[in-house]
């Protein structure tokens, strides 16, 4: 039951954390408070504590307490735009890098054949790659490029601008972003890329970009870090409980 509980509490400070709920210095409750607001000892809230620290999200400090240090990059997104990750790290003063693992062409797998509009037995340009902030890990993304356009993109320009900086330097142009978020848990892979533990939260995000035609020119599966980063949209309310859905989102029956 201690062991269960402890991770409780870690899960809740890490969400607590990723949801921006301590101050701009990270200060954290004490832990004679947290021992209070979760109603357990003080050995069990340490544990939680130093399982946080080993994720590299809180540090103590000699006689301050406890403090976040892997707080989340808030990417604040608007219907009918879209920005990329590193405009949410860059806002923030950190620096971005990628690192690609995996750079081949090969034949798309149905589900991705599918959603690039693909005859079946295409081949794709496949990259996947980590994604670290000042070191840390960010996310593991996953890409696929039709293989006509993919031949115009060397592993360099993956690693830097990026597979998609480079179709659109090589005269391609992304006109609509289809962004679809969901939930997940790391795999063992994830978490050997992202050096933390099997099975911590993660926030899916899979894109597909357009050109002006509708036709797809790229897909791409990130796997981020729960904790360390958040999208956030904001809404303007309408003059009436019949105003229409707003364009770009939907609900999905479970």
């Amino acid at each position: 039951m201690t062991s269960a509980r402890f991770a409780s509490i870690a899960h809740d400070i890490r969400e607590r954390i990723a949801l921006g709920e301590f101050g701009p210095n990270g200060s954290m409750e004490s832990e004679s408070e947290l021992c209070s607001r979760y109603a357990v000892s003080r050995p069990t809230v340490r544990r939680a504590l130093e399982q946080l620290r080993s994720d590299g999200l809180v540090e103590s400090r000699h006689g301050a307490g406890w403090f976040v240090i892997g707080s989340a990059f808030h990417q604040r997104l608007a219907i009918g735009t879209f920005r990329h990750a590193s405009s949410a790290v860059s806002e923030a003063g950190r620096h971005l890098t990628r690192k690609v693992v995996e750079f081949r062409f090969c034949e798309a797998p149905p589900s991705v054949g599918s959603l690039l509009l693909l005859d079946p037995g295409a081949d794709v340009l496949h990259a996947r790659s980590v994604r670290t902030v000042d070191g840390d890990g960010l996310d593991v993304v996953r890409e696929w490029v039709p293989a006509q356009l993919g031949r115009g993109v060397s592993l360099a320009d993956a690693t830097d601008p990026g597979i998609w900086a480079s179709l659109v330097r090589g005269g391609q142009r992304i006109a609509n972003v289809h962004q679809t978020i969901t939930a997940g848990l790391a795999s063992v892979l994830d978490a050997d890329l992202l050096q933390t533990t099997p099975g911590v939260p993660l926030l899916l995000v899979r894109r597909v970009a357009r050109d002006p035609h509708g036709i797809p020119l790229a897909l791409s599966d990130h796997r981020y870090l729960a904790h360390r980063f958040a999208l956030e949209v904001e809404f303007n309310s309408g003059p009436a409980a019949t105003a229409p859905e707003p364009p770009g989102l939907r609900a999905v029956a479970p």
